[in-house]
């Protein structure tokens, strides 16, 4: 296998918009990547029973203003060196911006209405149409020979 193969991801949410994890999940494990090797980041503004009890999660609360993540959750999402960070937010918050900037991840993919330096390819489409996301994400990822 070749070492610039995508096997191991990690997902950033934004779970204040979007909150079908489980079906993006399922997109996902279509196209070949293992269950085991997926994990999600969500960022959540207050305390949301369903999301926090299935999903690591954080708050703007674990990030200090100098910038500084104060949770392990955070930290630990971003020192893996994922194959690939999705980050699926599609409006543009520092908080979110700051965990893909601060991710160890090879290949960093978001959407078109974020800051473009932040990810090494971007899709056009919107968070609500995962589906769609996830299936131009991996034709792109088959062109580029990563999976």
């Amino acid at each position: 296998m070749s070492l610039n193969k995508i096997v191991k991801v990690g997902v950033l949410i934004d779970a204040n918009y979007f909150t079908n994890q489980e079906e993006l999940i399922e997109d996902i494990i279509k196209y070949g990547i293992l269950k085991e090797n997926i994990e999600i980041l969500s960022f959540v503004n207050k305390n949301k029973k369903t999301i926090l009890e299935k999903f690591d999660y954080f708050f703007r609360k674990d990030i200090s203003l100098g910038g500084l993540f104060k949770s392990d959750r955070v930290t630990n999402f971003t020192e893996q060196s994922f194959d690939l960070l999705i980050s699926y937010y599609d409006i543009q918050k520092p908080t979110l911006l700051l965990v893909t900037r601060s991710s160890k991840a090879k290949f960093k993919v978001g959407f078109q209405t974020i800051d473009k330096r932040v990810n090494h390819l971007v899709i056009n489409s919107i968070a609500e149409n995962y589906s769609e996301f996830i299936s131009e994400l991996f034709k792109y990822l088959k062109i580029l020979k990563k999976i």
